[in-house]
């Protein structure tokens, strides 16, 4: 088996170990409450039963999966076409350095200009650097918009 890191769509198989990655992320990451376990495993079975509003990529190595990526769809009305929103990249604390994260990217990156879409935003914490560092080298760019929130 080799040891190369395999980006691939998630598949149903993955729900369960793509459930504990995005616990990490939420959990140990962010900080943020746990949620419900039905309702994150609802959100990933939608995806991947609605590649239309979103779909999901992994890392796998090993037969492990080591990170993922999440690409939600909207709108653009300036572009008329489809807009990627990508909502999460997420790499093991101990596979990251090893490019995982950069390679999640390169495949949303690739997925978007293969299917027609305007562009891709992301966001992420203003103390994040790391994660600001490969979004630099991946060449993005911050946005001439400014991104407002309320709950």
């Amino acid at each position: 088996m080799s040891h190369n890191v395999v980006i691939r769509p998630a598949t149903q198989e993955d729900v369960s170990e793509l459930f504990e990655l995005m616990m990490q992320y939420i959990v140990d990451f962010y900080q943020q409450p746990a949620p419900n376990e039905n309702d994150l495993k609802d959100l990933i079975h939608h995806l991947l039963e609605n590649p239309s509003s979103g779909l999901q990529f992994v890392a796998e190595r090993q037969g492990k999966l080591e990170g993922f990526a999440t690409l939600y769809f909207t709108f653009s009305t300036l572009n008329v076409k489809r807009q990627a929103i990508l909502n999460d990249l997420f790499v093991i604390p101990n596979a990251r350095g090893n490019k995982v994260g950069q390679q999640l990217f390169q495949a949303c990156l690739k997925y978007i200009r293969e299917n027609g879409i305007a562009s891709m935003t992301w966001e992420t914490a203003k103390d994040n650097h790391i994660a600001q560092s490969l979004y630099n080298k991946m060449g993005g760019t911050l946005s001439e918009w400014l991104h407002y929130e309320i709950r």
